[in-house]
């Protein structure tokens, strides 16, 4: 251990970074430098510099990732519409990657020999990390505590900081793990371990008990250019603003809550809650619009990738090249992907309300009901016959064959 000299940080000011610092100095004997990414986390960060410096960081780097967090990470899943197990929005998967290569960069100015992070051995957090460290530095150690210590749980956690006089935000009577960035805010332990167990009322932050929400719907329109959200009820905006926006009109409604029971990439099932407002919104809408402007054989096979997507999000493999490539493929597709989605907000729903773009393959003289002049329908008597031919020939030589 002593061949460690000074170690990097990734530091929230939460229970299990908080308890890191001194842990790491006392077993290490190294300078510990802490790093906390701004990713809209909706939270003053001043006290967590003063925390991080009592706790015996020697200091620590803040920097304002927000917009590219959004830019740069959350709107390349957007595109690809990656979805983990179908309901997953992936907001702590995709900040991860995001995190540690800060991290890495602040140990090549600072000159350190090792990175740290206090996710713990039975989750998906430690691979995200690991993943980028070893693809942007593979010559820094990494430490993982929670491999390492005597701390078994969160309770020992919360026993380790009161010994060394260190503030956290759970307490054992009610261990909730919270993280949250502008994209989601998620929650997990505790009651939330029984997966029978109805998340209590009172947890969510960033939306509204659909129950308790408006009587009235609020209708929001989403402008895309090129897959791309630029616009919100016709007002351009950049990334930070908008999801400032969306997260307020969405949470108002309560939209965008999930209770999930997911596979972890370490073979075990694990139960979160998630609030997801404005990603849920920007999901939705640009859903909306690939119906509208993208082929069917295109938008099918989107769909199989997309899978694919949500997978490498999942397991922190960003820094790869099959999500550089796969990201190629999505950049072309989402040329056509411009125009405007109107959704309905509503007790926790958000439904589509209506989609529009100058790049609309629709066409109404086709899929009129009603009398047209562009379309045979005794066509569609040729194509039914060479399209049901193979199970024609199939039926009959089975028949044959008794």
């Amino acid at each position: 251990m002593s061949d460690v000299k000074k170690v990097v940080l990734a530091y929230s000011g939460g229970l299990d970074t908080s308890v890191i610092i001194p842990w790491l100095i006392e077993n290490y004997n190294c300078e510990v430098i802490a790093f906390a990414a701004d990713i809209g986390q909706g939270e003053e960060l001043e006290p967590v510099r003063e925390k991080a410096l009592k706790s015996g960081a020697s200091k620590i780097f803040i920097e304002d990732l927000r917009e590219e967090f959004l830019r740069d990470y959350c709107y390349p899943m957007l595109r690809a519409g990656a979805i983990y197990e179908r309901q997953y929005l992936m907001g702590t998967s995709i900040a991860r990657p995001l995190i540690a290569k800060k991290q890495v960069d602040i140990a090549r100015l600072e000159g350190a020999d090792a990175v740290s992070h206090g996710a713990t051995g039975k989750g998906n957090d430690q691979v995200r990390f690991e993943l980028t460290y070893q693809a942007l530095a593979p010559d820094l150690k990494i430490i993982a505590p929670w491999r390492e210590w005597d701390i078994r749980s969160r309770e020992d956690a919360v026993e380790y900081a009161r010994k060394h006089n260190i503030p956290v935000p759970v307490t054992v009577e009610k261990p909730y793990s919270m993280d949250r960035n502008f994209w989601h805010l998620s929650f997990e332990g505790g009651v939330l371990e029984d997966p029978w167990n109805e998340p209590p009322k009172d947890m969510f932050l960033l939306s509204a008990n659909p129950e308790d929400a408006p009587d009235e719907p609020e209708y929001v329109e989403i402008e895309f250019d090129k897959g791309l959200p630029v616009a919100v009820n016709g007002k351009a905006m950049g990334p930070v603003e908008m999801q400032e926006t969306l997260n307020r009109l969405a949470g108002k409604h309560g939209v965008g809550r999930v209770d999930l029971v997911e596979n972890r990439l370490v073979g075990m099932k694990s139960r979160g809650v998630y609030e997801t407002p404005g990603g849920t919104l920007l999901t939705c809408a640009h859903r909306d619009l690939l119906t509208l402007t993208c082929d069917r054989d295109t938008l099918h096979y989107r769909n199989t990738l997309a899978e694919r997507y949500a997978e490498l999000v999942y397991n922190g493999q960003w820094f790869t090249t099959l999500r550089h490539s796969l990201d190629a493929f999505f950049n072309e597709t989402e040329q056509y992907v411009t125009g405007t989605a109107r959704l309905k907000l509503y007790k926790g729903n958000c439904t589509t309300a209506g989609r529009k773009s100058p790049n609309s393959l629709y066409r109404l003289e086709y899929a009129t009901f009603g009398e047209d002049e562009v379309y045979n329908q005794k066509d569609a008597e040729g194509f039914i016959r060479l399209f049901s031919l193979p199970t024609k020939i199939e039926s009959l030589v089975r028949k044959e064959a008794k």
